[in-house]
């Protein structure tokens, strides 16, 4: 079991490095090994265990940045010199209230704050000092229907080809409580470079399930259907959906 673990683990990390990553990703047998140790690290680790809660002495100040680059559309542009005033996160599919939420009400709902560690797939980590509201507490206000399975994220920034960026988790995943919709990193609010005014934050997964600048909440019956039908963006492009740690 632990054979296993380590090495779905281990191929994904190498499968998404720079460098080397293309090889990989164009080698189905490579795909075929990941996708089916998935269900296995799902399983075993990710939502029955909790990530490492660190001290404020182990804050990185100057945490760092990485992905695409902040969005230059006029939409976020206006909103983000408005200071977000106008921003509206909006929650919608499969449940039974769907909502429009300022940033001044998730503030409200806001509850959890936690120190944990980034991983990112490419290999570096930092720790921040993350405050937000419990996704589960968020959906409970919506109340899924009895069909969502998924929760998927859509994110105001696209790739260099323009495609939207997107991530999503299933209810389990999304039900646990470390799962965070952040709103403050190191005590101050998200900047722009973070992923303001709100991003995810899933600490027991790497780095590229914690989608910035999100904009919409959709919940689904189903993936397939929603752009490429992989979960997300990178998943979309060879990377595993499930990225447990």
């Amino acid at each position: 079991m632990k054979r296993q673990l380590f090495l779905a683990s281990s191929i994904s990390a190498i499968a998404g490095c720079a460098g080397i990553s293309n090889k990989l990703n164009d080698n189905p047998t490579i795909h075929k090994i990941i996708g089916s140790a998935q269900g296995l690290d799902h399983a075993v680790i990710g939502t029955r265990g909790r990530a490492r809660l660190y001290s404020e002495r182990d804050i990185d100040r100057n945490f760092r940045t990485n992905g695409f680059d902040t969005p230059s559309d006029s939409t976020y542009g206006g909103l983000a010199r408005d200071g977000f005033a106008r921003y509206a996160l909006a929650v919608d599919g499969e449940v039974e209230r769907p909502h429009h939420f300022s940033l001044a009400q998730l503030r409200a709902l806001a509850s959890l704050r936690q120190i944990t560690r980034h991983d990112c797939v490419e290999g570096w980590s930092a720790i921040g000092e993350w405050n937000g509201v419990p996704l589960a507490r968020f959906l409970a206000l919506v109340r899924p229907t009895a069909r969502a399975r998924y929760v998927v994220f859509h994110c105001f920034d696209r790739a260099p080809d323009g495609t939207p960026y997107y991530e999503s988790l299933d209810i389990v995943e999304a039900a646990h409580p470390q799962t965070l919709l952040a709103l403050d990193l190191n005590g101050k609010p998200l900047d722009p470079a973070h992923g303001a005014p709100v991003r995810l934050r899933i600490p027991t997964q790497l780095g590229y399930k914690s989608a910035k600048w999100i904009k919409r909440i959709q919940l689904a019956a189903r993936l397939e259907g929603i752009f490429g039908g992989g979960g997300g963006y990178w998943e979309d492009n060879g990377y595993e959906w499930y990225a447990g740690i």
